[in-house]
């Protein structure tokens, strides 16, 4: 087996197994060991007394956390809900919809979004009869002005929706929201923004500002909480649609309420038993990954954009490949295309069954012991590769990979 690359000195603040190069990040994100600890605190805490911890400490433990991360991403905290995954904050925006929507309208969304969330829309216009269009963003890109361009140019009278991610899963893109959201809510289309890699990686994130009706993210990835913890900010506007605004599923409390508190939060803080200390811990994760590095967070985003940078480059020159966009739009994720066989050849090596979306991955994982995820974006066909940068990385990992990936496609073309 071939010796590891190092990883850097934060990588001891993690619990990630050291015979594995982890450069996804992305995926699922990575907690830290402290921000466990204070995870298996909390569940010791629920579990002495779970009528107390659900009745009397919930509600003030979830404040607390709402509170930290309102802050952190700059909302009221009073327009902000906590659900599992930006995957569910997508799917409860358009149930709500479903009320308002008609036959006739258009809802928007982006190539490049997440599957599940294309899942979502389109059970969305079966339900409501209103139309899904797609627009297919172009990759590579010149660089924000033309990805705004383009969807902007896709806007009709009858779009009545857009969903659009902040920073695209298959392309690692930073998005231009901030030229796109303002521009279509002024003409009353509600935008719905999937931000599940923003809070962590995007600096100066301002959900506020950007004034988007509707805005999603995860905590467990680049924030760094444990699994299962993401946001759901409402515009304040937005919560009294006909109807109100609801979870997906409703609780003992959905009729009754709680006296003196905010009905929104009541609803969507307890729908069943369930364990909600991956939200309680996100105060926890704010504070463990500002205290890593002297100037906080705006320099743990600082360093992992410097090296996702240096990555990129070095792997463009050491594979032949020129980045598909430009550095301006990139944080922590860089997608880069594969240096291509010919069409026959990538569809024979497509075709291979894989535990993952490309047998190249487990070739990856099984014989270089590298975790990066491979795909296509729907439709497209062209095989692409995501690397991410979290403290714990280092370039020699990256160079690694780079080694890696020469040696198998040339192993590649030989099949």
């Amino acid at each position: 087996m071939p010796m590891l690359p190092a990883p850097s000195p934060f990588w001891k603040n993690w619990a990630l197994d050291p015979e594995i190069v982890y450069l996804n990040h992305g995926s699922f994100g990575a907690c830290p060991r402290a921000v466990l600890e204070a995870q298996t605190r909390l569940r010791e805490r629920m579990e002495r007394e779970a009528v107390r911890f659900f009745v009397r400490d919930m509600d003030g433990l979830l404040d607390e956390s709402r509170h930290a991360l309102a802050a952190f991403v700059k909302c009221r905290a009073e327009d902000l809900v906590f659900v599992p995954n930006a995957t569910t904050g997508v799917a409860t925006v358009l149930m709500n919809l479903e009320g308002v929507l008609k036959g006739g309208d258009e809802i928007l969304m982006t190539g490049h979004e997440y599957p599940a969330c294309m899942n979502s829309m389109r059970r969305t216009s079966q339900r409501t009869g209103a139309k899904v269009v797609s627009v297919p963003l172009s990759f590579p890109t010149t660089g924000p002005e033309q990805i705004a361009a383009e969807v902007m140019g896709a806007v009709t009278p009858r779009t009545r929706v857009l969903l659009i991610s902040h920073v695209t899963s298959p392309s690692g893109l930073i998005l231009p929201v901030e030229r796109i959201v303002p521009a279509l809510e002024r003409r009353g289309v509600m935008c719905i923004v999937d931000g599940a890699h923003a809070p962590g990686q995007v600096e100066g994130l301002d959900i506020g500002g950007l004034g988007a009706s509707f805005y999603t993210a995860n905590c467990h990835k680049w924030v760094c909480s444990p699994k299962g913890s993401a946001l759901l900010h409402i515009r304040e506007d937005r919560q009294s649609m006909p109807g109100g605004f609801r979870p997906l599923a409703l609780s003992n409390f959905a009729e009754k309420g709680k006296r003196g508190r905010k009905q929104l939060w009541t609803e969507f803080d307890y729908i069943g038993t369930g364990d909600l200390t991956a939200y309680i811990s996100i105060g926890a994760a704010l504070r463990a990954m500002a205290t890593m590095v002297p100037g906080g967070w705006p320099e743990v985003m600082q360093r992992n954009r410097e090296l996702v940078l240096g990555a990129r480059r070095m792997l463009c020159r050491e594979l032949g490949m020129e980045p598909p966009a430009p550095e301006s739009m990139v944080g922590s994720l860089a997608t880069l295309f594969l240096p291509a066989h010919d069409a026959e050849r990538t569809a024979r090596l497509l075709a291979r069954p894989s535990a993952y979306h490309d047998a190249l991955q487990d070739v990856l994982v099984d014989k270089h012991r590298i975790q990066v995820p491979l795909w296509s974006i729907a439709g497209d066909g062209r095989r692409l590769f995501r690397i991410s940068a979290q403290l714990y990385n280092a370039m020699g990992q990256y160079e690694y990979l780079a080694g890696a990936l020469r040696e198998e496609l040339a192993a590649e073309g030989r099949l």
